[in-house]
Formats: structure tokens, C-alpha cells, sequence
């Protein structure tokens, strides 16, 4: 496997290592986003909101490991998953996505949210859009009519999950879906796609099988080694290049806030 850092990993495993095991779009037109405003974005996107602060750092951090990956040639569409609910995905998603957005390469980013089960990254950007990934799969809308852009974050453009369909796996295992992402890779810089646990539904080994890598998002002192190992097994077996763990939930000391979680 692949890894973002040395540090990384080796603060992944001390962490996991704590845990009690288990036993075992078509077209190519260029794409037009609309723009909403940033009052209702969520906190917790911290690398907006505090942009100098130790944890917007670590997603600093995050991005430059992932752009040097493959000696300059980095990823183009990146898929973040977890291998059971309340790891930390979206936000990790949305933090990573700012941190890509104010680099100094001015990184153009499509944020899309493939959770159509539950994907809540409109809500904690606070963008009210009518339509999204379902619609545009489903042939029910145009991809230019899903597309938002929050006003405050330049560079960032967001595809929502949509409305909730009758079979999400269907949606993600289709031609649709292959050309949607061929094309936002031609178009922007950076592709973050967020997707179910892996261990629950098989959607993230769908989308990480045509994407060009995967990130893990592994919550300290909640989840066991087993899970993950089974979450990365799931991945190898569906084709997914796994690039490394991302650990959530550490706390630490900050003097202005005296304690952040990521």
C-alpha cells in the first residue's frame, strides 16, 4: 500500500495499534457551476474558517503528500472512504478540498458527494441545491444545473448527492458515472469524491476502481484493526488503489482554543 507519510502511517498504526483487534456527463462542454453564499458553511470546515490554525496545517500537510505522489503526475480523481459510519469522511473531504483550493497552485477542485444514501456535503456547506449526482446519473438533469460554487471559496466547485434513489450501486456502476469522471478530470484539477463505508455498501470499491486512488479515513480510539484491514481488503478486491490512511480524532492542545478535535 501506498503511503501519504512516513509520519503518517507510523502514527496510524501506534494509534490503531491501541484498539482491541477483531479476529479476523457526458458531453465535454465546459462545465458552468452557480454560486451561493458562505453563511450556513459548518465549523467544523476548519481550514476555511481558520486557515493558520495546527489542524488546517495537517490537511496542508495531507495535500502536499498527495501532490507529490507519483513523481509530479498526482491524482487526478481521489476517492475518500471509511470502513464503518462516523469515521470522519466528509469532513476530511471538505477540509482537504479548501486546503487543495488555497495552495499555491491555485488547484481548480470538483467536490463530489457520492454518498447518495446520506451525503450531507451540501448541508455543511451550506449550499441549497435543488438537484445533484443522482439527478445527473438518472438523465433527470443536466450536469451544469448540479453544479455550485460557495461564493467564499474560490477554486471550489460542488456536485451534492441529490435526492435519495431507489439504487445508489446501480447509479455508481455506470457508464454515467465512468463519464462523468473522465470528464471532470479533463476540466479540473482535482476530483475528491466522497463515498459510503466501504464495509457497508460496495459503492466506494465501485468508485475507487476508476478513480486513480483511495484515502482511508481511520478514527482513533474508535476503530478496530480488523475493520480497517477488512475495509482495505474490500478495496484491493474490487481493483482500488489504496493510498493511505488518514487518522481523525486526535486531540491536542491549541492556546487559543485550548482543544480542537479533528
Amino acid at each position: 500500500m501506498g503511503k501519504i507519510t512516513d509520519a503518517l502511517k507510523k502514527a496510524a498504526e501506534e494509534r490503531v495499534g491501541h484498539i482491541e483487534k477483531l479476529n479476523r456527463v457526458r458531453a465535454t462542454r465546459l462545465f458552468v457551476a452557480q454560486r451561493t453564499m458562505e453563511s450556513q458553511i459548518d465549523p467544523r470546515v476548519v481550514a476555511f474558517f481558520d486557515p493558520k490554525a495546527a489542524i488546517s496545517e495537517q490537511y496542508k500537510i495531507l495535500r502536499t503528500n498527495i501532490l507529490a505522489l507519483n513523481k509530479g503526475n498526482p491524482p487526478r480523481t481521489l476517492v475518500v472512504t471509511s470502513s464503518t459510519q462516523g469515521e470522519g469522511k466528509t469532513i476530511t473531504c471538505l477540509n482537504l478540498a479548501v486546503a487543495m483550493v488555497h495552495s499555491n497552485r491555485k488547484t481548480r477542485v470538483l467536490l463530489i458527494d457520492a454518498d447518495m444514501r446520506r451525503g450531507r456535503t451540501a448541508e455543511y456547506l451550506g449550499v441549497k441545491a435543488e438537484v445533484g449526482l443522482s439527478e445527473v446519473l438518472k438523465g433527470e438533469a443536466e450536469l451544469e444545473q448540479a453544479l455550485y460554487h460557495v461564493e467564499a471559496i474560490e477554486n471550489l466547485t460542488v456536485l451534492s448527492s441529490g435526492a435519495v434513489p431507489d439504487h445508489p450501486v446501480e447509479l455508481v456502476d455506470s457508464t454515467a458515472m465512468r463519464d462523468l469522471l473522465k470528464t471532470a478530470a479533463t476540466q479540473f484539477d482535482m476530483v475528491i469524491i466522497d463515498t459510503p463505508p466501504i464495509i457497508s455498501v460496495t459503492d466506494a470499491g465501485i468508485v475507487g476502481s476508476i478513480a486513480d486512488g483511495v484515502l482511508m479515513v481511520v478514527r482513533a480510539g474508535k476503530t478496530q484493526r480488523g475493520l480497517v484491514n477488512r475495509a482495505e481488503e474490500l478495496l484491493y478486491q474490487s481493483h482500488a488503489k489504496v493510498l493511505g490512511r488518514v487518522l481523525t480524532n486526535i486531540e491536542y492542545h491549541v492556546p487559543e482554543y485550548i482543544y480542537r478535535y479533528l
